[in-house]
């Protein structure tokens, strides 16, 4: 772990427990009763209807029948799923089970949080273990609070502090004492049974009759929206109790400032083992839905905090994800809100115990609000559309191709191939604009971007050193990772040759790369994480590497309009 001063500390309550009032999150008990309803809703319709399908002649037994297996299946895995769960920690993780005592001998205010609340909400202490990896993580799991686990890596004890450890542990029995693991476990088998059932049915449509396949059909569409429609309930409910976790151990350590430090060392802390890995961390990605921290997002905020013991420094990372409206869309697909945002609402909290706030997020929110909104919003809906331009092109193409099929069926083909073509193509020119005249940057200054966009590149040079694969543990993965004098980014590489070629980049050339300063041209994007579409890369010794992200885009637009464009000279012959 290389040396960073430690953050400022602002100080803690005197008296902790005092009750804040939450405004970021959202209501618990609506979320998690409108989720856990909707989900039960869908599980219960699609399992009538697969009753129906199978052939049963009474409606009243298909439901004696539905009823009682949806719910001895729930309640199966809501009870087993904690010892599976105990069998998978032990099997990939090593999972020590340890005392309190020894939890003690690492951090002793930890010991005295977990004391005090299990005493406050008459819980049974949970079952302690720690990981012996250092990528900083903790989470819990269980059926009941008085059974619950509470995991943690040992790089929590490893980069945070005591008042920071104690805040982590706090927010983890924070997710005990509301249930979150068991409303999370009954309302992702909930999920999973819709995609069961998706997958029943599909089956079901290869056999039997036209009619029979014609119902099977309806029900497999009718299910994966349910699906994907529970997916992204779950998922709301995830980041909705992320809120409320926080808001937990504000309350009961009265040290808000202290999770905020541990969430942005947290980030740190991953961004450097991740710097020395052989391989992906397979407890990362193992507890990524689990975990306290999505190290998917890492990147940004660890680089902040890297290179800068500054508040105000990190804090202008947050812009991006409080007030880019890309920010908003790439959330709905995570876990977790964005780090952020959680740091603006355990800032608040800091506000009402009338504590200095370390991060001055009211000094970034202001800033925010000085933001060109023409430039955050501005393009937003179309680039919106953009973003699946082969999707929106394919579908267009193919509408106009209907209306014109009475004319010549294969119009539909062709059309649908225009469309898909001029997608690609269209895409292809905003996501990848000029880059003659790219700005010499740093990685840290990427990231403060508050514009920044993961479908329109920001060209951009940038100096720094390979330290190795991005794709760490792939033997032949092409992409790389480059450190600068403030962070690391991700590069990604695209030969001209496609799949083929990467491959045999990675396989031939990579390795020969990493240890070499470079001058690294692309295109910056951000996302949930940040990364650079690698155009060209030059090394002091005179090597250099060519990337071509634009050429198959081109080739592919190009393509498919040829084709379709020759389809309809063959259906109209001369």
């Amino acid at each position: 772990m290389s040396s960073q001063a430690p953050l400022r500390k602002a100080g803690r309550s005197p008296k902790a427990g005092v009750k804040l009032i939450q405004k970021t999150g959202g209501n618990l008990i609506l979320a998690s009763g409108v989720t856990i309803t909707m989900l039960f809703g869908m599980v219960l319709v699609l399992s009538l209807a697969t009753v129906f399908i199978v052939g049963s002649p009474d409606p009243v037994a298909g439901l004696a029948i539905a009823l009682p297996i949806t719910l001895i299946f729930n309640i199966a895995a809501f009870f087993l799923s904690p010892y599976l769960m105990d069998l998978t920690q032990n099997w990939l993780y090593n999972t020590r089970w340890v005392s309190l005592a020894e939890i003690a001998s690492q951090s002793p205010e930890t010991a005295k949080i977990i004391q005090k609340v299990c005493k406050q909400k008459n819980l049974t202490q949970p079952r302690l273990g720690i990981i012996d990896d250092q990528n900083p993580t903790a989470f819990t799991y269980g059926s009941f609070p008085n059974s619950a686990r509470l995991v943690v890596s040992q790089g929590i004890f490893t980069y945070l502090d005591d008042d920071e450890i104690a805040t982590v542990y706090a927010h983890e029995l924070g997710h005990i004492v509301h249930w979150d693991f068991a409303v999370m476990t009954l309302a992702s088998t909930l999920v999973q049974i819709t995609y069961l059932i998706y997958t029943f049915a599909r089956r079901m449509g290869r056999n039997g009759g036209q009619k029979a396949k014609d119902v099977a059909g309806n029900l497999a569409a009718v299910a994966y929206l349910f699906y994907i429609a529970g997916t992204y309930l779950l998922l709301y409910l995830s980041r909705t109790r992320e809120y409320f976790a926080d808001h937990f151990a504000a309350e009961t350590t009265g040290n808000p400032n202290a999770l905020s430090r541990a969430l942005v060392k947290i980030a740190y802390g991953i961004l450097e083992e991740a710097q020395t890995a052989t391989e992906p961390s397979r407890l990362l990605e193992g507890t990524r839905a689990l975990g306290i921290y999505d190290a998917a997002s890492a990147t940004s905020t660890g680089t902040a905090y890297r290179i800068s013991s500054e508040p105000e420094k990190i804090g202008r990372v947050f812009l991006w994800d409080m007030f880019n409206p890309w920010g908003w869309w790439m959330e709905l697909n995570s876990t977790h809100p964005l780090t952020g945002k959680r740091v603006r609402a355990l800032s608040t909290y800091a506000e009402q115990l009338g504590l200095d706030i370390e991060f001055d997020m009211g000094r970034i929110v202001g800033e925010g609000h000085n933001l060109s909104k023409r430039k955050l919003y501005g393009n937003f809906f179309f680039d919106l559309l953009l973003y699946s331009g082969e999707t929106l092109g394919l579908a267009v193409g193919f509408a106009i191709g209907i209306s014109l099929s009475a004319a010549n069926p294969i119009m539909m083909i062709a059309c649908a191939l225009i469309g898909l073509g001029a997608g690609i193509l269209l895409k292809t020119l905003v996501r990848f604009p000029n880059y003659e005249q790219a700005e010499n940057l740093d990685v840290l200054s990427l990231m403060s971007d508050p514009y920044a966009s993961p479908l329109r590149g920001q060209p951009a040079k940038l100096q720094g050193k390979l330290i190795g694969r991005g794709d760490a543990g792939y033997a032949f993965g092409s992409d790389l990772k480059l450190q600068d004098k403030t962070g690391m980014i991700y590069l990604r590489y695209a030969s001209r040759f496609g799949p083929i070629g990467n491959f045999l980049f990675g396989m031939k050339r990579v390795e020969s790369l990493v240890g070499m300063d470079v001058s690294a041209l692309g295109w910056f994007r951000r996302g949930v994480a940040p990364w650079i579409d690698l155009i060209r890369l030059e090394s002091d010794s005179g090597t250099t590497v060519s990337s071509y992200h634009r050429f198959w885009s081109f080739v592919m637009g190009f393509g498919a309009i040829a084709i379709g464009i020759a389809s309809l000279f063959v259906s109209f012959p001369a």
